[in-house]
Formats: C-alpha cells, structure tokens, sequence
C-alpha cells in the first residue's frame, strides 16, 4: 500500500509508483496531510466527493484546504484555502470546472478549480448545512441543515424554494432521485415524501414502515434507475423501498455485529442498467460491508476495527471507492481488485431442481438475513467425493472443446445452446457473456498509452460532421476513434469508423476500455478485407453478399438490377452502421449476441437475411430514394424472423460461395500489447497521407498569401477611405464658409427685429414694474395688518392660558386647604382623647397614691392603738401629730391635683383659640378666592381688535393687579402651612410635657 504525505505542498503527484491494489485489501492509495511545522500535526479529511466522469476527487480538511486529486492523470491540486471547516461537497455541476462547498459559517460557495476563483456566494441557512444533492443536469442544487432546505439554480445561484417545517420535526435528507425530476424529503418522524421539482407538487408519500420494526431512518441511498430505496437507522435491519409501486418489499437484517448503520452507498455497475444490486453498508464498528440485495450475501469488506471508515462515496462509475478513515486520511479503493474473487462465473454444471411460483410468497418470505461472518466462498469437503460421469468418449472433438473452452470457465459450446433456446442472452449477464466471448484482453497500459497520445487531428472538429447532443458521449467517441487512429493510421482516414463504433461507444461510454477492445475485435474480425478497396466500399465482400443472393432469392437481385440498385445501395449501409440505423437498442442486442456467437461469416449472412425477409416492401420500391430511404430507416422487421433466415443460410449456402472460406476464424486480441492492423494498401494510406499533407501546406501557403493580399487590400481601402475623407472634409468647409456667410446676413437681418422687440419688451417691462411695485406695496401692508392681528390673538391665548393657570393653582390651593382642614380636626380629635386617657391616668394615679397612703395610715393607726396600751399620754400625741400630717397630706395633694387640673384647662384654651384663628384664616382665603373667581375673563371680554388705548392700559392694569394678588395669595398660603406646621409640633410635645 502506497501512501503520500501532502504536506504544505500545492501540487504534485499522487503516487510515485505504479500502484497494486491486489496486494493489501484494494487500496491503491492512502493519502495524509501532515503540517510540516515545528508541532507537526495531522488536518483530518472531513468530506469527500467525485466529479461526474468518475476520476477526479476532490477533498476537504478541517481547516478549510480543498484538494483535486485527478486519479487518471496521477496529480493532486491544492485549488482553495477556505479556513473555515468544510460540512459538505459536491463536485458534479453542469459546468465540470466548478465545485460546491458548505462551510461552517453555515454559508454554500461555489469556486473554480482552474481560476481557483470565488463564482457565487450562498447564504440564507441557520445552521450547518451537512447534505448537497446535485440534479442529473447540474444545474439545480438542494442544500439540506436540519431546520431547513433549500433549492438552488446553479445558473444564476438564486433560492427557487424554500422547505421550512417545524420545529418538533427535523430533517434527515433532502436529494434529487437519479435519472428524474424528482426531489424525495425524508424527515425523522420516517415520513418520507415525493415531490415534483417545477412545481413542488407533493406525488406520492410513503406508508410507516410496520411497527413490528422500531427503527428510525437516518441514512438513505437509491440506484441509478431511482426504483429502489434503501433505508437504515440504529438497528441490524435495513428496508427495501419500491418507489414504483410506493410499498416496502423487504427487510434485510445484517449480521449481530452490526448494531447501527451511519452510511449507505449503492455500488454502480456497467452492465445493470442502472439497477443497482450491490449495497454498501458502513455500520459503528468503522467496517463498511457490500451485500447482494437480491440474494443477501456478503460479498466482500473494507476496513477494520483497528483502521475504521468514517465515511465513503464510491464513484459513478463504480470504479474507485474513497474512504474517509477514523484517523482522518484518505483511502482510494479499487473495486476491480475487491471484486477480483466474486466476478468469477459460477460452475457450469447449475441445475433448478424446481421453482416456486412467485405468487405463492409467504409474508415471512419479504425478510431476508445476511449471514455473519467474513465473505463465504465455496468449500470442498474432505469425505465427499464429486461423482462425475463420461457420457461419451469423443477423441475427435478434443481439440474442438478446447477451442470452444473460454475464459472464466465459460463454454461457447453450451453459450450457443442456450441462445438459440432463449433466442438472447439474459440482460444481466449480457456484457459478461460477450467479453468472454470475444476474450477481450483488458490491456489497461497499452490502452492507457493510446489515450495519453491525445485526440487525433482528424477527430478535433467531430462535433460539426457528428453533432452530438450528450456531450460525454462526444468526448468517449472522440477518446475511442482518436485511440484507434494511433492503433493504425488507416482509421484516421475511415469514413465510416464513426458509424462503426458510435453504437458500442453509446453502451460501453462508461468503460472506455472495454469499448476500445470490443471495436478493435470487431474490425479485426467481422470486418475482414473491409480495407483492401480502400478508400472505396470493400468490393469483394460486397459481390459475396451478392453471390449468396443471386443463389437464395434471384428475384428479388433482378428486381435490384433493374433498377440500377448496387450493392453499395443494399448491403454496405448496413455494414458500415453495423444495423444500427434499422434495428432498436433491443433488437440490436439480440442480433449481436448471435454474431459474437458465431463465425465471422454471420454478419454478411445477416445482411443478405435482412434484404430477404424483406423482400415484400422492396419488390414494390421502384425509385432510388425509396430504396436508400429503406435502408436507412427502421422498418416494421421481425429481429426473431432474421436470425432464424441467418442460420437458415448458414447452413444451406453452398460451399464454393460459403464466406467461411474467404473469412478466418475468430481470433482474440493479444494480451499487453494490441496486434498491429495492416491490412490494408499501405501505399494509398501513405499516399492519401502524403496528399493531406501537401494539402495543409498549400492550404497554409494559400492562407499566408491571401492574408497578404488581404493585407494589401485593407492598406490600400484604407488609403482610399482616407482622401475620400479628405475631400469630403474640404468640401464640407466649403460648403460650411458659404454656410456661415448667409447665417452672418440673416443673424444681423434678426439682430435689427430683435433690437425693435427688446425696446417694446423694455417699456412693457417697465409699466409691469411699476404696477408690481404697487402690488408688492399694498400686499405689504396687507402683511403687517395681519401680523398685528396675529400678535392680538396671541396676546389674548396667552392671556386666557394664564387666568387658567391662576384657577387651576386656586382650585388646587383650596383643596390642598381644605384637606388640611380636615387633618387639623382629625388631629384635635385625636389630642382631645390622648388628653382625657391621660387625665384619667392621672386621676387613677392620685386615687392609687390615696389609697396606698390610706392603708398605710390604717397600718400606722393599727399599731399606735397597740401602742396606747403603753401609754395614754403619748397616745395623744401621737396621734394629733398623725392628724397633723394627714391634714398636710391631704393639703398637698390638693394643691398638686388644682395644678395639673390648671394646666390642663390652659393647654385646652390655647387649642380652642388656635383653632378659632386657623378657622378664620381659612375663610378668609375662601373669601378671597371668591372674589378672585368674580372678576372679569378674559372670555367675558370682547373683540380685543376693536379696543381703544385707554381700554387696554386698564387691561394691563387689571392684569398687573391680578398677579400682585395671586402673589400675596401664595404667601399667605406659605405663611399658613409654616404655622400649622409650628403648630403641629408643639401639639406634639405637649402631652409628652403633661405626662411628665
């Protein structure tokens, strides 16, 4: 295994070897990008994708680096620095120098790969788009993220459409079906939708797949037909979808190992038609398995679980396969060499011990299981014995088997059986069959060196003699005539070699090798002594076709005859097109599968079968143009009907004018080298080329002369054209000085009638002043007499704005007063009772003091009786002195409870009177709000315009008054709330002063 370390280099090649992907698993390559800094690193490869022809890939990094590795011509380009991660690819537009990239950014650019400039810049995606699907044509793309997709036109990179949904559901993938104009939606709910690309107009839905499967779809692929779905998610189970008829027609389960499937990748094929039977499935493990849909068996693998895959794309032609490794690499597979093993025929001894008919499918037949395990080949056991048996000894026929003995274990013995019972070959082994048949050689070097020689000069204009509307298909024809011209210089000169080969190009065009060989085996065989009449029709074998007609239908060559029909007429078109203009692609197959079948010999009997089944619609030709129109054209022809004339003839034309005796036998090409073509008269292909070659010379030399003279010619009408313009310049200053001459006259004739004008103009003019003059003036005192009354009336709104701003501030003043008034009661109330709790608090105390002092006496009085017994004298003492001082005590607290009763009315009073003021205040300012309110408005007044001067000095006056009293108001007012104020305060401390 070769593997090449990009390292910081732009260009180089891709391998510097020959490869041999039959030594090491098919990898014919394994591509790294280290940096070659200091802290050398590995930039991981995250998308890969090919172009449409299959040979180019392009690649990209991590870091924003996109690569083109062409596989054909051994290089690989650095053609963008992005610097922002790649998340998707696609490199198969319509114009093949171009390729899409999805960035991080969540952007879509288009660049050039030979400009290596930016063509278009796509924005309009929330997130990161992950998915690119290109239409068949090139010229649509359709972006997918998981929010939304979007439908682009690559011709003019607008948005068409939009598909927004919502947000409980994602997106899986949105991608074109292949070969149709239809766009398949699949989403994570498993509903899977078809949609008309024009129109967006929904065709069909798919059912839910059965509940007995829980799997939900994350990775979908569909063969190059578009019939056939492929379904998988985190399971072992993968669905079979048939979008033909819109129903679920099998579920495959994949082996134990497999617990999730990442990717799906149908693997094309040349000879399937498009219906694509190899599936490759990658599953967690990193082992990317290739299974048989049809009969459930792995074929072979790629990867392992030391070096996984993360993902692959597998080439249109189904030729390469390119892997994205765990490790970020790049490997290339080959998948002839992966297929080396499983493309070997099976034995030929196969017998069908009975056949179920197809209607009598169980449901549980749908479910199919591939067996685990590596690839199963076919094992000989030990003990058992194949029993064979000799059913005839024939010595003669040894050599004669062996000749009829082909490669890969094929019989043409037993091939020639089974058509003649079929009357075809079966459509899915057709193209094996025939490169069996023909033994074809596969010389990739030898083919390889053709095609490096370029196209042949006599080929570069074949678009204007063969227009061509595929151009792929141009260009494969154009590779495959140009390689057979450096084979041999005598197709470079082949009129019909186009004709030839256009129907074995248009089925090989995706293997252009196979397509090589089979031509060259054609011409080397079926078209023996074709070039010895060169550059004439091969007149020898066109009077065989001739002989064997005369002896089959001498009718219908006397009816040729007689109307002058050659040969030429109605048996060289058919040659020189090999029936492909008078057969379908069907009946062109079926007849082909006869002539690689048999002699050489069988193409010419064809021609003269095809002119005899026909015989019917020819005999009634009587004009030439019918005739070359009949053979140029399909014709309502049984295919069936002419084989059966061909082996018919084969088998009853004499032997004297029997082909097979000037034809040889078949003869394959050589292997690593093609045989050299010689047959044919060197001389007039030297002859014609010597010829050509004088022709170009004089051609060149008639070119270089006539381009002189052509030169000459230019420099001499250019002179010419030159005093012509001389001339003429003089003759029109001529003609111009005459001109400005008589303009002179009539400009001084003009100026006189202007002067007479200017003067009527200038009186006119000033009479128009004058009365302007006037206007302006009375227009001007008209504006000042409208000023003034605009000042009037603003006076009057300012007036009117400030009596209003006066009765709002009194109106709000009063209330203010009169919520004040309302507080200052509610706070008398509340001092009132916090006075009468004190009082009785007071009164409560000096009854409580009383009656302590009382017990007390009671005491003092309790014991001096006991002391009176002591003594009678001091007894009385005693107790005048206790009357003494209870009389003093009760004094005391008489005087103390007068006091505070004293104090109490007093503090009472001052309340009272400050109440009594504060109530007069107030309906003072009432008063004198009043008798604000009652003065005039400015409302009440009349139209201020007629007023006289004394009436608006008294105005003014009022006014000034006016606001000399609303400014004494306000005082009042300030005045007003500092004593409540004050007031309030010393209510406050009052009660603290009567407790105290």
């Amino acid at each position: 295994m070769q593997s090449t370390e990009l390292g910081n280099k732009e260009s180089g090649k891709i391998w510097h070897r020959k490869p041999s992907p039959l030594t090491r698993d098919g990898i014919i390559v394994n591509i790294i990008h280290n940096t070659s800094d200091y802290h050398s690193k590995t930039l991981r490869f995250l998308n890969v994708a090919f172009d449409g022809s299959g040979d180019c890939i392009i690649a990209g990094d991590h870091q924003g680096n996109i690569y083109v590795f062409d596989l054909q011509s051994n290089r690989f380009n650095l053609v963008q620095r992005t610097t922002q991660a790649c998340t998707a690819l696609a490199f198969n537009l319509h114009r093949k120098s171009e390729f899409l990239v999805a960035l991080a950014d969540y952007s879509v650019k288009c660049f050039d790969i030979v400009t290596k400039e930016l063509v278009s810049w796509m924005r309009g995606h929330e997130s990161s788009v992950f998915s690119i699907s290109v239409h068949a044509s090139g010229r649509y793309a359709i972006t997918t993220s998981s929010d939304t997709a979007q439908l682009w036109d690559l011709d003019t990179f607008q948005r068409k459409r939009k598909l927004n949904i919502r947000q409980s559901v994602g997106i899986q993938k949105v991608f074109f079906l292949p070969l149709s104009n239809t766009i398949l939606s699949c989403f994570k709910d498993n509903s899977i939708f078809a949609w008309e690309c024009d129109t967006l107009f929904c065709k069909y839905q798919l059912p839910a797949p059965p509940e007995s499967s829980s799997i939900i779809y994350k990775v979908f692929a569909v063969t190059r037909d578009g019939r056939i779905l492929a379904a998988g998610g985190k399971s072992n189970h993968l669905h079979l979808w048939c979008l033909e008829a819109t129903q679920l027609f099998r579920i495959i389960q994949m082996p134990t190992k497999v617990r999730a499937i990442r990717h799906l990748e149908f693997l094309p094929d040349s000879f399937d038609a498009g219906s694509n039977q190899v599936l490759g499935v990658l599953s967690q493990d990193g082992i990317m398995r290739f299974i048989n849909v049809q009969t459930c068996k792995l074929l072979f693998e790629i990867g392992s679980l030391d070096e996984g895959i993360s993902t692959s794309v597998i080439s249109p032609h189904g030729r390469y396969i390119a892997s994205i490794m765990e490790n970020g690499s790049l490997n290339i597979y080959s998948v002839q060499a992966l297929t080396q093993e499983i493309n070997k025929p099976p034995p030929p001894l196969v017998k069908v011990i009975e056949d179920l008919p197809k209607n009598k499918l169980n449901a549980s037949d749908v479910k199919m299981m591939v067996p685990s395990g590596r690839i199963q080949r076919p094992t000989k056991s030990r003990n058992s014995k194949i029993q064979t048996r000799i059913l005839k000894q024939d010595l003669t026929g040894t050599f004669e088997n062996k000749e009829n003995e082909l490669s890969d274990g094929l019989n043409k013995k037993r091939l020639q059986i089974l058509l003649k019972g079929c009357g075809e070959y079966p459509t899915k082994y057709r193209m094996f069959i025939w490169r069996a048949l023909l033994q074809l050689p596969e010389n990739h070097t030898a083919f390889s060196s053709l095609i490096d020689k370029g196209i042949h000069e006599a080929f570069i204009n074949l678009q204007k003699q063969y227009p061509i509307k595929s151009r792929k298909l141009l260009r494969v024809l154009q590779r495959t005539l140009s390689a057979l011209a450096h084979w041999s210089a005598i197709f470079s000169d082949t009129p019909y070699l186009p004709l030839l080969a256009f129907p074995f190009v248009k089925l090989f065009q995706n293997n252009q090798l196979i397509c090589f060989e089979v031509v060259a085996t054609l011409i080397i065989n079926w078209c023996q002594h074709w070039f010895e009449y060169f550059p004439n029709p091969p007149i020898n074998i066109l009077s065989i076709i001739e002989n064997i007609l005369a002896f089959h239908d001498k009718e219908l060559l006397q009816h040729f005859i007689a109307h002058d029909i050659t040969s030429q007429l109605y048996a060289w078109p058919l040659l020189e097109t090999v029936f492909s203009e008078v057969l379908t692609r069907e009946e062109w197959l079926k007849l082909f599968d006869n002539v690689f079948s048999n002699h050489p010999s069988f193409l010419l009997m064809t021609v003269v079968a095809y002119n005899i089944c026909s015989r019917a619609p020819l005999l009634n030709c009587t004009l030439k143009d019918d005739f070359e129109y009949f053979f140029h054209h399909r014709n309502n022809l049984d295919i069936n009907v002419v084989i059966r004339e061909v082996y018919h003839l084969m088998e009853t034309t004499p032997a004297h004018i029997h082909p097979d005796n000037v034809l040889d036998v078949f003869v394959a090409l050589t292997k690593g080298q093609y045989p050299i073509f010689n047959q044919y008269p060197k001389f007039i292909v030297d002859y014609q080329t010597q010829e050509r070659e004088r022709i170009r010379k004089d051609e060149l030399d008639y070119l270089r002369e006539r381009q002189a003279v052509e030169d000459m010619h230019a420099e001499v009408d250019q002179q010419r054209i030159k005093d012509e313009a001389w001339y003429q310049k003089q003759e029109l200053l001529r003609k111009a000085e005459e001109t400005r001459r008589e303009m002179l006259l009539q400009e001084e004739e003009k100026m006189m009638q202007q002067r007479q004008r200017l003067a009527a103009v200038k009186r006119e003019l000033k009479t128009k002043e004058l009365y302007l003059q006037d206007a302006a003036r009375r227009r001007f005192l008209k504006l000042q007499q409208d000023q003034h009354e605009m000042e009037l009336q603003r006076l009057d709104d300012e007036i009117e704005r400030k009596v209003q701003m006066r009765d709002q501030e009194i109106a709000t003043t009063t209330k203010d007063l009169e919520m004040r008034q309302l507080e200052l009661e509610s706070q008398k109330r509340l001092y009132e009772k916090n006075l009468t709790r004190n009082q009785e608090a007071i009164a409560k105390e000096i009854k409580e003091d009383a009656d302590a002092y009382r017990r007390k006496v009671d005491l003092e009085e309790h014991m001096f009786h006991k002391l009176i017994e002591t003594g009678q004298t001091q007894s009385r003492k005693t107790q005048k002195w206790k009357e003494a001082e209870e009389k003093g005590f009760h004094l005391r607290s008489e005087k103390k409870a007068s006091a505070l009763s004293d104090e109490s009315r007093k503090w009472f009073l001052q309340q009272e009177m400050s109440a009594a003021l504060e109530h007069e205040e107030v309906l003072q300012l009432q008063n004198e709000r009043v008798t604000l309110s009652s003065l005039p408005r400015t409302s009440e007044l009349n139209d201020i315009s007629d007023m006289d001067s004394s009436t608006q000095i008294s105005l003014n006056r009022k006014t000034r008054e006016w606001d000399s009293m609303e400014q004494n108001l306000i005082k009042k007012v300030r005045n007003l709330r500092q004593r409540l104020t004050e007031q309030a305060r010393e209510r406050c401390r009052t009660p603290h002063l009567l407790a105290t």
